[in-house]
C-alpha cells in the first residue's frame, strides 16, 4: 500500500491525500486551496491523478478546505462513492452548493468589472456541479466499520473540531496494515464541541498540524468578548465578527446569547447574516447530543438571534450603524456577505471587527490582525480605522500541547507520523514535539510525495 501527500502540505488548506494499492485508490479528502493567490492557482492544475481512476473519497469533515474540490472532481469524471459521517453529510448539502455559487458570482463580478485577465472568466464549478457530487454521498455512523471497496475498512471517531468531523482510520484488510488521518483535531476544552476521542492503533499516522509551533493565548475568550462588545457598544459602535459558517458561527452566537443572559454584557441586537451559517446553525441545533449544548441552549441561539436570509434584509442590515453584534462569514474574509460590512464599517474607529479563528497567510483576515492600514475589498482599497481583534483562543484547533495530550491519552506507538496541513514552520516544530514529547518517527512530506505504507 501507497501514500501520496496530493495537498495538505506546507499550507493549511487543500487537504488530500491517496492512499492505494494494485487495485484501488481511495482519496482522504478533497478540499480546495484557500488563501494566497499562488495557493488559490492550483484549484485550475489537472488534478495530479485522472479522477476516473479514483475508487472512493473518504472525508473527514465538511469544511471547504476538505471537501470544496469534491464538485470538480465529479465534473471531470469521478464516480466513486464518497463517504462520511451523518453531520458531515448534512453540512455538506449547504456548503458544497454554496460554494459553487459564489464561483459562479465571482466569475460574474471579475467579468464585470474587468478585473480578471481572462476575457470571460469561469468559475472552477458551479451550483449545479456541487448538487451532482451531493448524489455520491454516503453517510455511516461513528464507530460503525465499514467496507466501502474490496480490501478497505474504514471507521470514523470523533475528532471534536466541528459538528461530524472525525479521524478517518482505513485498514487494509489484506495486510493488516491501518492508516489514521487525524483531520482537524478539536480543542481538549472547547465550549461547545466535546474533546476529541483518543486513538488506541495505528501503523502510520498523519497529524495536522495548524497550530503546531504556537500555544493559544492563556486568556478568558468569555472576559475578552465582554470587554470589546461593552466597550464598543459604550462609544455608539458595531461589532462585526467575521466567523466560519460552521462551527465558530454558532459557538459565538451561544457565547454572546450567554453573556447578555448574565447580565455581562448589554443587551444589543444579535444578527447572523450568511444563509449558509442559519443552515447550519439549524443543523447544529438538530444535531445536539454531538455537542456540550443542549436543546434548551439551542432554543436560547435560535430565539434570540435575528437571522438575515435574503439580499435584501442584507444590504439594509448593512446600512444601519447603531449598537450591535454581527456574525457573517466568512471567518478569514476572504469572501461573502461580510465584505459589505466590513467596506461600511472598517473606516469608523467606534466600530471593533473581531477574529476568532486561524488566519490564513495571504487572506484580508491575516491583514488585519497584522495591522494593515487598509485591505483590498472588490477592487477598491479601504482604510482599517475600526478597532481589530484576535481571539485565537476561540479557535477550533488544538494547538500543539492540546495535539500531543490527546495523542497520549490513547495506545498509540505508530512506526510514522506524517505532519502535515500547517505552514511550513508548524508543520516542522510540530515534528520535533512529536519526536521529542512521544519519541515516535516523525517527518513533514513534500508536496506529491509517495511513501510505503
Amino acid at each position: 500500500m501507497k501514500l501520496r501527500f496530493l495537498g495538505g502540505v506546507g499550507t493549511v488548506t487543500g487537504s488530500r491525500y491517496l492512499l492505494s494499492d494494485d487495485r484501488h485508490r481511495v482519496l482522504v479528502d478533497c478540499g480546495m486551496y484557500q488563501g494566497v493567490k499562488t495557493l488559490r492557482r492550483r484549484n485550475w492544475a489537472p488534478f495530479q491523478v485522472d479522477p476516473r481512476t479514483i475508487s472512493t473519497v473518504i472525508l473527514t469533515h465538511a469544511h471547504i478546505d476538505h471537501t470544496g474540490y469534491l464538485p470538480a472532481l465529479v465534473k471531470h469524471g469521478f464516480r466513486g462513492s464518497i463517504y462520511c459521517t451523518r453531520a458531515t453529510h448534512e453540512l455538506c448539502k449547504v456548503l458544497l452548493p454554496d460554494a459553487g455559487f459564489l464561483q459562479e458570482e465571482d466569475a460574474r463580478y471579475a467579468h464585470r468589472k474587468k478585473f480578471s485577465k481572462h476575457e470571460n472568466p469561469e468559475p472552477l464549478f458551479t451550483e449545479k456541479d456541487a448538487y451532482e457530487a451531493l448524489k455520491y454521498f454516503e453517510s455511516r455512523h461513528y464507530h460503525e466499520p465499514f467496507e466501502p471497496i474490496p480490501g478497505f475498512s474504514v471507521t470514523f471517531t470523533p475528532a471534536g473540531h466541528i459538528l461530524g468531523s472525525a479521524c478517518v482510520h482505513v485498514t487494509h484488510t489484506d495486510h493488516d496494515r491501518t492508516v489514521v488521518f487525524s483531520g482537524d483535531v478539536g480543542r481538549q476544552d472547547d465550549l461547545v464541541m466535546r474533546p476529541p476521542e483518543p486513538i488506541d492503533h495505528a501503523d502510520v499516522l498523519v497529524c495536522e498540524s495548524t497550530y503546531g509551533d504556537r500555544r493559544h493565548a492563556d486568556t478568558d475568550p468569555e472576559q475578552a468578548l465582554t470587554d470589546i462588545i461593552s466597550q464598543t457598544a459604550g462609544r455608539g459602535g458595531v461589532v462585526l465578527i467575521p466567523a466560519f459558517a460552521v462551527g465558530r458561527a454558532q459557538m459565538l452566537l451561544y457565547l454572546v446569547h450567554k453573556l447578555m443572559a448574565e447580565g455581562r454584557i448589554p443587551k444589543l441586537p444579535v444578527y447572523l447574516n450568511s444563509p449558509m451559517a442559519i443552515r447550519a446553525t439549524e443543523i447544529f441545533c438538530r444535531h445536539h447530543r454531538e455537542h456540550r449544548l443542549s436543546q434548551t441552549q439551542c432554543e436560547l441561539i435560535d430565539e434570540n438571534t435575528r437571522f438575515v436570509r435574503s439580499v435584501e434584509e442584507s444590504i439594509e442590515l448593512t446600512g444601519r450603524t447603531f449598537p450591535s453584534v454581527i456574525i457573517s462569514a466568512s471567518g478569514m474574509a476572504s469572501g461573502g456577505r461580510v465584505l459589505h460590512h466590513l467596506k461600511t464599517l472598517l473606516p469608523n474607529p467606534r466600530n471593533s471587527i473581531v477574529f476568532a479563528g486561524f488566519q490564513a497567510p495571504g487572506t484580508r483576515g491575516d491583514a488585519m490582525v497584522n495591522g494593515a492600514e487598509a485591505v483590498k475589498i472588490h477592487g477598491e482599497y479601504w482604510p482599517v480605522k475600526a478597532q481589530i481583534h484576535n481571539l485565537d483562543s476561540l479557535s477550533a484547533h488544538g494547538d500543539y500541547e492540546e495535539i500531543l495530550t490527546w495523542l497520549e491519552q490513547g495506545l498509540l506507538k505508530p512506526e510514522r507520523v506524517y505532519v502535515t496541513h500547517g505552514e511550513m514552520v508548524a508543520a516542522d516544530v510540530m515534528r520535533k514535539h512529536i519526536r521529542e514529547r512521544l519519541g515516535w518517527t516523525s517527518e513533514v512530506p513534500e508536496l506529491f510525495e509517495e511513501v510505503d505504507i
